[in-house]
């Protein structure tokens, strides 16, 4: 039997980060979050335009690739390499 103080230690797994399936996403909202993802990440090296790679992310969110995930301690949401 655990203790009250082992489950009190224990995260609550409703502020934990998860994974959002991209096609329950509005386009206009899954765009916003490839072009910040291409401006974080592709903006950060240098490249000319990093809005060019916008069709690149966007396909490799379509694959599954990247996903989309939420965290609803932050309330915010991002794309990153799936696991």
């Amino acid at each position: 039997m655990s203790s009250h103080s082992d489950l009190s230690s224990q995260a609550d797994p409703r502020s934990e980060r998860f994974v959002v399936d991209a096609n329950l996403i509005p386009d206009d909202q899954l765009l916003g979050l490839v072009e910040e993802y291409c401006t974080r990440y592709h903006g950060l090296n240098d490249v000319e335009s990093p809005m060019a790679e916008r069709d690149r992310v966007m396909a490799a969110v379509r694959r599954g690739e990247l996903v989309v995930w939420f965290d609803p301690a932050e309330n915010v949401a991002g794309l990153g390499l799936a696991e």
